[in-house]
């Protein structure tokens, strides 16, 4: 038996290989996942497959695991809760190129709750950008939406009608909209959730002029710095995400005004990866 988990900083995808038999539990980011949350997704798991009763392998791809001390932490997290016979612990974004290109070199880029991009030579991920966080980086993702949406309505730099029906899809103080930033657990994840604000309103100037701009920082950020080191310039560019799926033609529109071609775009890798690992 064979399990795979594709884990971003919203949600957690747990699936057999093989079969349809699959799990959905929260993110498990290590840098905001404590070991108890650890251990609650793993009992659900657990309990789901009945993995008490087989012998397993799992594959487990995460945001947060590019780093060698926590992708250590998780393996050794899933070790212990869930003891496979096999675990391999890697990042979000191999899983993501693994999802798209299997074994074929290409561009691969994420644009979820975070973001990043890479050159994949079809085995390994050969040039890649350091993960900055949601606070310095995740150029183009949804919580740099959320960013931009949240600064702009605090500050009143928002046009009025759309600030009001900004509170009235998020009916928050000033003061608990900078509490969940800077005082709540997963601040990555709420900015994440204001992002659909701007993809329903995207018909406004405003709000696609925010879109334009957040994808504008991922092209001359990431990707930019991958196509220049990696001397990739005119591959096709597969991405990854429930946002980029969400602005599709946005994003394909936009990137081809600058000559960027776009392959694939999926919401969800783990078809793929399901793929990927069932050869």
């Amino acid at each position: 038996m064979i399990l795979v988990a594709d884990s971003g900083s919203t949600k957690t995808t747990w699936a057999q290989v093989g079969t349809d038999n699959m799990i959905v539990t929260e993110g498990l980011n290590p840098h905001f996942t404590t070991d108890e949350q650890f251990l609650a997704a793993c009992r659900q798991v657990s309990q789901h497959f009945s993995l008490s009763t087989f012998h397993f392998s799992l594959y487990f791809y995460g945001a947060g695991c590019g780093a060698d001390r926590q992708r250590q932490r998780v393996k050794e997290l899933l070790a212990s809760f869930l003891r496979p016979e096999i675990v391999e612990v890697d990042t979000d974004m191999l899983g993501a190129c693994r999802a798209v290109s299997g074994d074929h070199a290409g561009l691969v880029g994420i644009l979820g709750t975070g973001s990043n991009a890479c050159y994949y030579d079809g085995q390994h991920i050969a040039c890649q950008p350091v993960s900055t966080g949601f606070i310095m980086g995740d150029n183009g993702s949804a919580n740099h939406v959320g960013r931009i949406l949240l600064n702009d309505y605090l500050t009143q730099r928002m046009p009025d009608g759309l600030r009001c029906l900004f509170h009235e899809a998020y009916p928050m103080s000033d003061a608990q909209l900078i509490d969940a930033v800077y005082h709540q657990p997963n601040a990555n994840r709420f900015l994440a959730s204001l992002a659909p604000f701007a993809v329903r309103n995207e018909e406004e100037d405003y709000c696609a002029e925010v879109i334009r701009t957040a994808l504008h920082d991922f092209y001359y950020g990431p990707l930019t710095t991958v196509i220049e080191r990696s001397g990739c310039g005119d591959v096709e560019l597969h991405l990854v995400g429930g946002f980029a799926k969400a602005i599709e033609p946005t994003l394909r529109r936009y990137l081809a005004d600058l000559g960027q071609p776009v392959g694939t775009v999926l919401a969800d890798p783990m078809p793929g990866l399901l793929a990927y690992h069932n050869k």
